[in-house]
């Protein structure tokens, strides 16, 4: 809470809400606050206008947003329009496919204003790329868009050096012959 006003945070989950209603969430710099669990079954305005009724929610964040519903998108911009609560949403925009998520894909075409946060590559390049890595470090291209736990095996690179690891098979040999900013 900042400034006396009281966020509410929502996670995106697997886990069955009525088992574990909440969790934290936390940022890397060890930041944390209880969040609210979401799935694709989640009614987010009904939650949000619930804990709303109870006691005034002054911001809605929502974490690992690619995960959303196009139905959770469209409540989500309700609870901007209908309940005058800003939503910021923050979650990747394709997946180790280079495909957009569900949640993403309507989020870009619904937010009222997109912000980006980027992530540089080891080239020094903006890595807008995600690669999902095997255990030996050879790129997927195919498989689940979702696989619970495993975030070591994600690494965010350029396009150009996606397009180089799935067409060769390997992260590392493009890694090590590459020099800055090529």
């Amino acid at each position: 809470m900042q400034r006396n006003k009281r966020p509410a945070v929502t996670l995106y989950s697997l886990i069955n809400r009525n088992v574990l209603p909440s969790l934290c969430v936390s940022s890397r710099i060890g930041l944390s606050s209880p969040a609210l669990l979401y799935n694709a079954e989640t009614s987010l305005y009904s939650d949000i206008a619930a804990e709303h009724a109870v006691q005034p929610v002054h911001c809605v964040l929502v974490d690992e947003s690619q995960f959303l519903t196009r139905e959770q998108v469209k409540a989500l911009s309700d609870v901007v329009d209908d309940l005058d609560i800003p939503v910021l949403c923050y979650g990747l925009r394709t997946d180790f496919r280079g495909e957009l998520f569900v949640g993403s894909q309507y989020l870009l075409a619904w937010a009222d204003k997109l912000v980006e946060l980027k992530t540089i590559c080891h080239c020094g390049r903006k890595a807008s790329m995600v690669l999902r890595l095997d255990s030996e470090g050879k790129p997927f291209s195919e498989g689940e868009q979702v696989v619970i736990g495993g975030n070591e095996r994600y690494i965010s690179v350029c396009r150009k050096h996606y397009k180089q690891a799935i067409e060769q098979g390997s992260l590392q040999a493009i890694h090590g012959a590459q020099t800055p900013l090529n």
